[in-house]
């Protein structure tokens, strides 16, 4: 580990943004992947692991990026950050029209989208918080921190693009092959977001601790408003939230492990 770090290190904050978003993608795409050699998982398991996945991303928001966010530049920044990022999806949630699976169409009515390009939206605004936090965590200089960030969201990531891929073939939208091709796009969003954040990042110093909370208060708005009221749509509660507090233990072992 000492040796992946020093060589994360010997690269530029934009680079290692790259290869950050890079990772983060290749494990949304082997979760897409599964839906070929595994077609039907029970929606049981689905919850489970979503769940899981939110845990994982919850724990990340704080010792990730609130946290250290705090350390950097003091607590009002990070807040302010947070209430911007979530007031940032929420506007674009109520905007740019989209489609969920389960609970149907959402923000701006359109009739000239077809229904795959409004999933495909969906899972897009989904995925953009997990590459911005990315970006953001390699452009704060601590690599060790960045590169926690980044395993924690490539394992969340592998659950959701299972999850993509069946709800993609839920929705009509053909064979396997096809089904598994969405969840791989919706993971395509995360590596120019990834060097974006850490360009921006490098580029203004003082806007790291604005940028931590603003990536932190995305990745919890997508939690609360999409995650867990998709895992408890079908009477999954009990299971989903033992699966939060699995993924919660997970990445707070990873952050003392890498620590």
């Amino acid at each position: 580990m000492e040796q992946f770090l020093a060589w994360f290190s010997s690269h530029g904050p934009v680079l290692q943004g790259f290869i950050g978003g890079l990772v983060i993608t290749l494990f949304n795409t082997a979760g897409a992947l599964l839906v070929l050699v595994w077609r039907r998982p029970s929606e049981r398991f689905l919850d489970a692991a979503l769940g899981f996945a939110a845990g994982v991303m919850l724990t990340a928001s704080f010792t990730s990026l609130i946290l250290p966010g705090i350390e950097s530049g003091g607590v009002w920044p990070v807040l302010v950050g947070v209430a911007l990022g979530a007031l940032a999806l929420d506007l674009a949630d109520h905007i740019v029209p989209h489609l969920h699976a389960i609970s149907g169409r959402e923000g701006h009515p359109t009739q000239r989208l077809k229904a795959v390009w409004l999933f495909i939206l969906a899972i897009t605004l989904h995925n953009m918080p997990e590459g911005l936090a990315v970006g953001v965590g390699f452009g704060a200089g601590n690599t060790r921190d960045a590169v926690e960030l980044m395993l924690a969201i490539g394992i969340q990531n592998v659950p959701e693009g299972l999850a993509v891929a069946v709800s993609a073939l839920g929705a009509g939208m053909g064979a396997y092959f096809y089904a598994s091709i969405v969840g791989i796009r919706a993971g395509l969003v995360e590596i120019p977001l990834a060097v974006f954040g850490a360009w921006a990042v490098g580029l203004a110093r003082p806007l790291l601790p604005y940028a931590m909370g603003f990536a932190a208060g995305a990745m919890l708005y997508v939690i609360s408003d999409e995650i867990v009221p998709e895992t408890h749509r079908k009477g999954h509660e009990r299971l989903a939230t033992l699966g939060l507090i699995a993924g919660a233990i997970a990445m707070l072992y990873l952050d003392v492990v890498l620590g």
